[in-house]
């Protein structure tokens, strides 16, 4: 391929210096997350931690998971996104250290602290990046590329941890794979402070709130108007997630085997992936508000399609709907960051998940009492869930429409300064 077909492949995808810095960083440590983290249960039980320490480890993964993306946010505003993502990348690298040297179930968990919820921790940093980094009409496909890539490391990372423990078992399997995970975050670190640029200077006369606790105001009433829908979506798709393995392997009429199980998955993930680029291609175009309604009519149809499929090919259509969920889900990002403050973006879009992570941890709480009625009563809710918050969304939510004139012209402006 000549160097103006990559340059303009590179356009396209928004592929500018500080994206593929933070591209790198969102491969390598996700990479020795997955790889190290999935098979932290069974190195927890080989040290005698027993079934209580897994399931600290697991409250500990959905706690953390809501109560840092707040936090994360909040330090990317204050410190500038390249020091935070330099802060977080070395408290995983913290966490990894912990485990590595101490083969005790107690230091495990307190490593987890450090690196469980990574990903959530520097999320807010990672669209903050892309927001000021890409101009209005290529942020979705920049949220877009962020959440193709980040699948590679949860496709390979535990084939390469199941790798280490066949080759050393479970005990020196489990540390040996930290140890590469710990040496895969140095790389990412270097290659992250020396491809993302430095932070846009903060307009005259603006500041981050120091109080973290007075931010509320920045969720005005357009995001307030997402965020109750999303958390009525999220509730749809959290009733039934941890029961949709039982359903598939023991109650449906024809049930599938583990590995069938797995191919579903894997249909999943592939629809997902096939469908990020072109969509957010014509969402970056367009007016974005279409794209979250058609995601949000996905995550309500999959209970739905669910409860009608008693076999392996009816629920591999109902899969196929499950990963057109991310139909606009990079979509919504971008709509949060576009209706975000200009000069605490990471802030606010932490702040948008801490609420609704926090009040959707519910969701699996009533999932299970509702699984315990029956499947139907579970699967029927979820889908009622999702349709309230398709139709206020739809109703209600707010779209900033296609860039303008003006904005158009400053992107062109833009590329012509970082060519």
């Amino acid at each position: 391929m000549s160097k103006s077909a990559l340059y303009k492949t590179a356009t396209f995808l928004g592929l500018q210096r500080s994206i593929l810095g933070m591209l790198a960083m969102v491969v390598l440590v996700g990479l020795g997350e997955r790889m190290a983290e999935r098979f932290l249960p069974v190195y927890l039980m080989a040290l005698g931690g027993g079934a209580i320490s897994v399931g600290l480890l697991n409250g500990l993964d959905n706690l953390l998971s809501a109560l840092y993306s707040f936090p994360g946010g909040y330090l990317s505003d204050r410190l500038g996104i390249k020091k935070a993502l330099l802060v977080f990348n070395l408290m995983a690298m913290a966490g990894f250290g912990v485990v590595i040297l101490i083969p005790a179930w107690p230091a495990v968990i307190a490593g987890a602290v450090l690196f469980l919820s990574w990903t959530a921790i520097s999320l807010p940093a990672t669209m903050s990046l892309v927001a000021q980094v890409l101009p209005k009409d290529k942020r979705t496909m920049g949220v877009s590329m962020h959440s193709l890539v980040r699948r590679l490391p949860m496709a390979l990372g535990p084939l390469l941890g199941g790798l280490f423990i066949s080759l050393w078992g479970v005990e020196a399997g489990v540390r040996l794979a930290f140890a590469a995970a710990l040496a895969l975050a140095v790389v990412a670190l270097i290659m992250q402070q020396r491809l993302i640029g430095p932070d846009r200077p903060r307009p005259a006369g603006k500041r981050v709130e120091h109080n973290p606790f007075k931010s509320l105001h920045l969720i005005g009433p357009d995001m307030r108007r997402l965020l109750v829908s999303d958390i009525l979506i999220r509730f749809c798709e959290q009733i039934p997630y941890a029961f949709v393995v039982i359903w598939c392997l023991k109650i449906v009429a024809s049930p599938v085997s583990a590995v069938q199980f797995g191919v579903l998955t894997s249909i999943e993930m592939v629809t997902a992936m096939l469908i990020y680029v072109p969509v957010a291609h014509f969402a970056d175009r367009g007016a974005k508000k279409p794209f979250v309604v058609m995601t949000f009519v996905f995550f309500t149809l999959f209970p739905l399609s669910l409860l009608f499929s008693q076999s392996f090919w009816p629920l591999a259509a109902a899969f196929v709907l499950r990963g057109l969920k991310e139909f606009g889900e990079p979509t919504r990002k971008a709509l949060i960051m576009d209706l975000a403050p200009e000069d605490a973006k990471a802030s606010t879009f932490g702040l948008y998940y801490l609420i609704r992570d926090t009040i959707v941890s519910l969701a699996a709480f009533g999932g299970a009492f509702l699984w315990m009625i029956s499947p139907t009563a579970n699967f029927l809710t979820a889908f009622a869930f999702g349709a309230a918050g398709t139709i206020f969304f739809a109703l209600y939510g707010k779209d900033l429409g296609p860039p303008t004139v003006t904005e158009v012209a400053e992107a062109g402006q833009q590329k012509d300064k970082s060519s």
